[in-house]
């Protein structure tokens, strides 16, 4: 459990925010300038607020009133910055032993294990100067797990990444939070990378927390409408059903079946689901013959008229959220109502499962 509250200023910019993380990965969500950085300094200790407390499971980090500041190195919180800051004339191999000297006790042999998780068993004596921006963030990551962590905070670390290679490394941050278990604070202001990891999210807006609560509710636009007008979504979970290849993974949620772009996993593995609202479209009535392959039957719960000739409707999928952009006038044709029943129709490529 990660406790914070802290108050800090600096250059006419105020942080005043409060919030506690259980495990898994929590995000801190928001804007460049929201103050999501300074933040993970004061969790870390590289910065020193005007007034606040930190407490990592139990052992209290920080407490201005009380007069403790427990320094940096000692509070044994990796972190991971947008450049992964590999020294340059050490090895891959060098580079993530680098910090175990600064260790009080020679930690146990986890190396191996660490650099299978990453997949970089054939990047261990290259230079950084010779791997691609991925590979270093991983490099970056490994480092800071074999100075054996009680937290992670990776800030914004596929910021500085080119979309193929953000890719690239989005299954590699999955599988550390399956495996490692180590308490993540993950900063980022991609709606898509939260939409993937995230368990809990924080949202800055300014220096405050505007929202905080489960990644599915933050992520289904409900409290977002101002950080994210045009890409809203849900994030959904369903049990992987049937795999075939070279066909679509269907997968059983409590509204129906779902079919998205193929998945390798097996039978029974719960998947997220991420749907964007600009996907979905709406059917009164029977659908008929038509290309969407997924149909889940839907109640009405909110209809919010933005003024620009779109429609944000929230719809009720078996206990789920769902969302729909659509136009002013389709919500009209229609006659959609609050209460109404509806068929979210949704293309299987639209639907992406992780």
């Amino acid at each position: 459990m990660l406790e914070v509250s802290a108050r800090h200023e600096v250059a006419g910019f105020t942080l005043d925010v409060a919030f506690a993380a259980g495990g898994g990965v929590t995000a801190l969500f928001g804007r460049s300038g929201a103050g999501k950085t300074t933040l993970a300094g004061i969790v870390s200790g590289l910065v020193r607020p005007k007034a606040g407390r930190v407490v990592l499971d139990g052992e209290v980090l920080l407490d201005t009133a009380a007069g403790t500041m427990v320094p940096a190195r000692r509070r044994r919180i990796g972190v991971v910055f947008q450049e992964g800051r590999l020294f340059p004339h050490l090895s891959v191999r060098e580079n993530l032993l680098f910090g175990r000297r600064f260790l009080p006790r020679r930690a146990p042999a986890n190396m191996a294990a660490i650099v299978e998780l990453l997949g970089i068993e054939t990047l261990l004596d290259r230079r950084p100067r010779m791997l691609s921006g991925g590979e270093q963030q991983r490099i970056a990551i490994g480092r800071a797990l074999l100075m054996e962590p009680r937290a992670l905070i990776l800030d914004e670390p596929l910021a500085a990444i080119d979309l193929p290679r953000r890719a690239e490394i989005l299954p590699y941050l999955d599988r550390l939070k399956r495996e490692m278990r180590v308490p993540i604070l993950y900063i980022s202001h991609a709606i898509e990378e939260i939409a993937r990891l995230a368990d809990t999210v924080v949202v800055l807006e300014a220096g405050r927390v505007a929202a905080a609560g489960p990644a599915a509710e933050i992520v289904a636009g409900l409290r977002l409408p101002s950080l994210a007008p045009r890409d809203e979504g849900v994030i959904l979970v369903a049990n992987v059903e049937r795999t075939m290849p070279g066909r679509p993974t269907l997968l059983r949620h409590a509204a129906g079946e779902l079919a998205v772009p193929p998945v390798d996993a097996p039978p029974g593995t719960p998947l997220r689901v991420r749907i964007h609202a600009r996907d979905v479209a709406l059917a009164v009535g029977e659908p008929g013959r038509l290309s969407f392959r997924n149909r889940l039957p839907a109640v009405v719960q909110e209809i919010t008229r933005r003024g620009d000739g779109e429609v944000l409707v929230r719809l009720d999928a078996g206990g789920s959220a769902i969302l729909s952009r659509v136009t002013e006038d389709a919500i009209d044709d229609l006659g959609i109502r609050v209460g109404d029943p509806v068929t979210a129709l949704m293309k299987a490529v639209a639907v992406e499962g992780y």
